[in-house]
C-alpha cells in the first residue's frame, strides 16, 4: 500500500552517485548545521509541551527517554536497561541504567524518573501526552535503580508510552526546564525560540558510538525554498521537509543526498464532529468521497507517497487492516449523501498553512477543486505559519493537519481518537465513539494475538466509517543532507531526520 517494497525505517538515499558517502568508522568533530521548518516562537523546553520538529530535535539533543525508538519502530533500551510485567499486564517494572549523569553532575536515579513521569499525570499537568499517562495509577521508586509503574488496566503496549516525545527524564524537583538539563548527548549553550539553538558535545555522555559532533546548530527556517538554498550553498548540512515538487531535482545535485523514508506519516484534513456542520456522519462520509486521492499523490506528493484510507494505521504497523474498503473519489455519491442529510450545497472554510506539511495550502486548494464536483464549496483560508498549532489546529471546525504516527497502534489511537484524548487536547476531531472506546480498551489487555488484531481492525474501521478524519495520503519523509554527512545503514521512520535524533546518530565523513 505504501510506495516501494523496502522495509519500513530503511531510507532510500538518492544523490548523484545513488548512495551517500559512509565512513566505515564514525569520525569525530565538526559542527552540524540543521535547517528545521517546523517551529514556534512561543515554545519552551518544558517536557510537557513538545509540539514542533525543532523542539523534538532540541529535546533529544539534551535529554533521553527510558526507551528509544530505533529503525523499523523497534523499542530499544535507553535509560531503562530492561522491563517486564506481571501476568495481567497491570504492573510494569523498569530497571534503570546505573552511573548516568545529568549535565549538572547529578547521578540519575529512580526519583528522577518518578518525577519526570509524574509531570504528565494529574489535574495540574499541561502535558500533551496527559491522556496516555492517565492509564498510570501509581509510579514508585522501588529501588535506587528501579521504578515500578501500576496501571489502571492491563496494557501490553505500555512500554512504548515511555518512548514518546515529552517523556524525557529530567532532574527531580527542578522546574527550571529552560536550562536544558538532561542526560543527553549535548549541553545547551543558547536557545532563542523561533530563531536558533546551539548545543555542545557532552563530554560525559554515557552512550558509546553516539554524539560524534563537537556542536550542533539549528536554524528555524520556515520557507522550504530558503532551507533548500541554504543546503545547496553549503550554509546548512541537513534540512527536513523537502518540497516534493522539487525533490527529484535536488536529489541529482552533486554533493546532495535526498533521503526518502517510509513510515506512518499521513497528511490530513480534519472535521470537528461536534460542529453542527459535521455532526452528521453522512456529511463526513460525503467529504471523504469528495477528494481525489490519486490526484493528491501525483500533484502534492509528486509520487513520494501513496493513497490512504481515512484511518491512521498504515501497514507499517503490525495490526494494519488491509481489508477495509477503499474510499474512492465519487462526487455523485457525495451529493446523494449530502441530500439525504439535508446539507445540499454545503459550504465551509478549510483553514490551512504549510506548517502541518509542505504543500498543505496547495493540497487544500486541490481539495476545493475536487469537492466542487459534488456541489461542495470549500473556501481555503491561508493562515499564518507561526502559531498555527496553538491558534488554528483543533480550534477551527475544518483544518489541515499531519500525523507522524506513533510506536504502536494503542499510542496512535489513544492519543488522537479516544474519549480520554478529548480532555487531553489531542483528539483534534472531538470524535467520541462508544464502540471504538470499548474496542481500544479491550485490545490493550488482550493477550491472544488474533483477538487483539480483530479489535484493532474494528477500531480502524470505525474511524474510517464514522470519524472526522480525512486522510487522503500516506507521505514519505523527505529530508536532504550534504554528502559530507554520514548516517547509519538504516534510518528511523518514526519521525523525519532519523527519528529527529540525527544529531546523536550521524557524523561527518573523515
Amino acid at each position: 500500500m505504501l510506495l516501494g517494497a523496502g522495509a519500513f525505517g530503511a531510507a532510500a538515499l538518492l544523490g548523484v552517485s545513488g548512495q551517500p558517502l559512509r565512513a566505515a568508522t564514525p569520525s569525530q568533530g565538526g559542527t552540524l548545521r540543521l535547517g528545521i521548518g517546523s517551529f514556534d516562537s512561543g515554545e519552551t523546553l518544558d517536557p510537557q509541551a513538545t509540539e514542533t520538529k525543532f523542539m523534538q530535535n532540541l529535546q533529544w539533543q539534551l535529554r533521553n527517554n527510558l526507551i528509544e525508538v530505533g529503525a523499523g519502530g523497534v523499542l530499544v533500551p535507553e535509560l531503562a536497561t530492561s522491563w517486564d510485567s506481571n501476568e495481567d499486564l497491570t504492573v510494569w517494572t523498569f530497571k534503570l541504567r546505573e552511573g548516568v549523569e545529568f549535565h549538572n553532575g547529578k547521578t540519575m536515579d529512580a526519583d528522577d524518573v518518578v518525577f519526570s513521569i509524574n509531570l504528565h499525570r494529574g489535574d495540574a499537568s499541561t502535558s500533551q501526552v496527559k491522556a496516555l499517562a492517565a492509564v498510570i495509577s501509581d509510579v514508585q521508586a522501588t529501588a535506587p535503580n528501579e521504578v515500578t509503574i501500576t496501571l489502571g488496566a492491563g496494557n501490553a503496549g505500555f512500554p512504548a508510552v515511555l518512548s514518546l516525545t515529552c517523556m524525557y527524564i529530567v532532574p527531580a524537583n527542578d522546574m527550571n526546564f529552560d536550562a536544558g538539563i538532561g542526560t543527553g548527548p549535548y549541553i545547551l549553550e543558547s536557545y532563542e525560540p523561533g530563531v536558533k539553538s546551539v548545543v555542545r558535545k557532552n563530554p560525559n555522555y554515557w552512550k558509546e558510538g553516539r554524539a560524534h559532533f563537537d556542536s550542533v546548530e539549528m536554524l528555524a527556517i520556515r520557507d522550504v525554498n530558503a532551507r533548500t538554498t541554504a543546503l545547496q550553498t553549503g550554509q546548512l548540512d541537513a534540512i527536513n521537509a523537502v518540497d516534493p515538487s522539487t525533490a527529484n531535482l535536488l536529489g541529482v545535485m552533486p554533493g546532495i543526498d535526498l533521503m526518502q523514508t517510509q513510515g506512518k506519516v499521513h497528511y490530513c484534513f480534519s472535521m470537528n464532529t461536534t460542529d453542527p456542520l459535521f455532526s452528521d456522519v453522512r456529511v463526513r462520509k460525503a467529504m471523504k468521497l469528495a477528494i481525489n486521492r490519486q490526484d493528491m499523490v501525483d500533484k502534492v506528493l509528486n509520487g513520494f507517497g501513496s493513497i490512504a484510507n481515512d484511518q491512521p494505521i498504515s501497514n507499517a504497523y503490525a495490526y494494519h487492516d488491509g481489508d477495509i474498503p477503499q474510499h474512492e473519489y465519487d462526487p455523485e455519491q457525495a451529493k446523494s449523501l449530502l441530500k439525504a442529510a439535508g446539507a445540499e450545497g454545503l459550504a465551509t472554510t478549510l483553514h490551512a498553512s504549510d506548517t502541518p506539511f509542505t504543500g498543505a495550502v496547495d493540497a487544500a486548494q486541490l481539495f476545493s477543486e475536487h469537492a466542487s464536483a459534488a456541489g461542495i464549496k470549500i473556501t481555503v483560508s491561508r493562515e499564518p505559519e507561526d502559531g498555527y498549532w496553538s491558534n488554528i489546529w483543533a480550534k477551527r471546525p475544518f483544518f489541515a493537519t499531519r500525523w507522524s504516527g506513533r510506536a504502536n497502534e494503542d499510542l496512535m489511537l489513544s492519543l488522537a481518537y479516544s474519549h480520554e484524548a478529548i480532555a487531553g487536547g489531542y483528539n483534534e476531531t472531538s470524535w467520541d465513539n462508544d464502540a471504538f472506546n470499548a474496542a481500544l480498551v479491550a485490545a490493550r489487555s488482550e493477550k491472544d494475538d488474533a483477538k487483539r488484531r480483530a479489535l484493532y481492525a474494528e477500531c480502524q474501521m470505525l474511524i474510517h466509517e464514522d470519524g472526522g478524519l480525512i486522510a487522503p495520503v500516506w507521505a514519505d519523509f523527505l529530508d536532504a543532507k550534504s554528502s559530507k554527512v554520514s548516517t547509519g545503514e538504516e534510518i528511523s521512520g518514526d519521525w523525519d531526520l532519523d527519528g529527529n535524533r540525527c544529531a546523536e546518530r550521524w557524523w561527518f565523513n573523515a
